[in-house]
């Protein structure tokens, strides 16, 4: 570690090695000569005079860049391509004179950008495939365990763990299907010339366009796209970075939401994120466990949702066929979103993979506001054994109040049952009355919405990805 440089955190705390290695200068550079690679191969293929002795010195030394020559020639020449051309040339001399024929600054760069952007959403893919998996192991689980619902972080009619889990669960499920989509239909910016004419093309094949669009497919099969743009300026639209950006976005947004859920259920100690046995909550307070990981999680979302804006103004003011002021930008926001989002994705699935539950907290909780919600029930028993229900109504409003008293004023416990078995009108004794506060009763289809959702939309991704499974899930801090 080179103490005396600022060091992304993304690559030395959070990112896995092998997101960092995807937008690293090696990766990147090394993708350049395979797109030179590719180019010459298809230029040969049909018809242009360029040999396999030059084909084999190109291929031979796709690894064997020489850096401090590039970055020699970069500070003499002012232009990145061009010095990276040059290094090229120097190991492979018999090819230099066709290295990039054609082509322009573009055809590496934007190549380059849409394959890391293609090999950046599979890492998400297979990590939201997990984080999935692990989601859907915990709602089944879970599934009939009764719990206090919440609106407005305010008790309100009970849910279960497993259904809870589920809300988490489909907001990654749709993050993984607009993943998919874009996945599907990332296409090439391909070899599309100067100002996206194909006209120095058009001009190396004598005029024969049949061969430039054959050029264009046959680049893009071997770089392993089934498609290009038909239509590009110099650049490929940067709304494209946008769409990506928007996927990163959605996950970075779910993510957030399942921690902020976590640390509201950390504070009811009620579910936890995992801890390790040396763990320390906190510098000052020893007995303290807090949710590190979770505010970890929430910390990234945020630069990932905030980021995820500015692709977005690239894209809008690209002018013309196009301009410069994209490229500084594009260098440092698309590899930091996809670094963090991938961060992002093993923290969750970290911690969903170790969530720590209370069953007897949240049993407990429960009780202490059943006697509420199980007033509806109490009024229709207590009409069916003679009961006025208007009358009845108007006594459990009164009761409730009272009872409310008790336990925010006075900090007493919950009486409204006792109160409610005193008063002769309902015909209910506290034995009866205590029956009516089963968790289970109060859950509606939560259960069945559980296996419903899980077996008829969830499960089916994960049994034809179930490859893709298992996946390390390891924290560097």
């Amino acid at each position: 570690m080179d103490t005396h440089r600022y060091q992304t955190p993304l690559t030395e705390r959070y990112a896995s090695p092998e997101m960092s290695f995807l937008f690293s200068n090696h990766f990147r550079y090394t993708t350049y000569r395979r797109l030179w690679v590719a180019l010459a191969e298809a230029e040969q293929e049909l018809g242009l005079p360029i040999t396999d002795a030059q084909l084999d010195e190109l291929r031979a030394n796709v690894e064997n860049v020489d850096y401090e020559t590039i970055a020699r020639k970069e500070r003499e020449i002012r232009h990145d391509v061009m010095a990276h051309i040059h290094a090229y040339g120097v190991v492979a001399p018999s090819a230099k004179g066709i290295i990039h024929l054609g082509a322009t600054s573009a055809y590496v760069g934007d190549n380059t950008d849409l394959i890391q952007m293609r090999e950046g959403l599979r890492i998400l893919r297979r990590g939201l495939l997990n984080v999935m998996d692990a989601l859907t192991k915990f709602a089944r689980r879970y599934r009939d365990v009764p719990t206090l619902g919440f609106t407005h972080f305010q008790a309100a009619q009970p849910t279960t763990v497993g259904k809870r889990a589920c809300l988490w669960l489909q907001d990654f499920l749709l993050d993984f299907q607009d993943l998919e989509f874009r996945l599907a239909n990332l296409p090439f910016r391909g070899v599309k010339g100067t100002t996206g004419t194909q006209a120095s093309f058009v001009e190396l094949f004598d005029g024969d366009e049949t061969k430039v669009r054959r050029l264009d497919a046959r680049v893009s099969e071997k770089m392993g796209f089934a498609r290009s743009f038909t239509i590009t300026g110099q650049t490929y639209t940067r709304k494209v970075d946008s769409q990506v950006a928007n996927v990163l976005a959605g996950i970075a947004g779910s993510a957030h939401k399942f921690s902020n859920d976590l640390r509201l259920l950390q504070h009811l100690k009620e579910i936890e994120e995992p801890i390790e046995a040396e763990q320390v909550g906190s510098s000052a307070m020893p007995y303290k466990q807090n949710p590190m990981r979770s505010e970890r999680i929430a910390s990234l979302s945020r630069y990932v949702l905030t980021a995820a804006q500015n692709p977005y103004f690239t894209a809008a003011t690209q002018w013309l066929e196009r301009t410069l002021d994209d490229s500084a930008n594009k260098r440092i926001v698309i590899p930091e979103m996809f670094l963090a989002t991938d961060a992002i994705v093993i923290l969750v699935l970290n911690v969903s993979r170790g969530l720590v539950i209370h069953e007897k907290v949240i049993e407990r909780h429960l009780a202490e506001e059943l006697p509420f919600m199980a007033t509806e029930n109490i009024l229709m028993e207590a009409v069916k054994r003679g009961g006025d229900r208007q009358e009845l109504h108007e006594r459990i409003r009164v009761h409730s109040r009272a009872a409310g008293h008790q336990i925010k004023e006075l900090g007493g416990r919950n009486d409204l049952l006792e109160r409610i078995a005193g008063d002769s009108a309902f015909r209910l004794d506290l034995g009866e009355l205590e029956t009516m506060l089963d968790g289970s009763r109060y859950i509606g289809r939560a259960p069945s919405q559980v296996n419903e959702f899980l077996d008829e939309e969830v499960q089916p991704i994960l049994d034809a990805n179930a490859d893709e499974l298992g996946a390390e899930a390891d924290l560097r801090v």
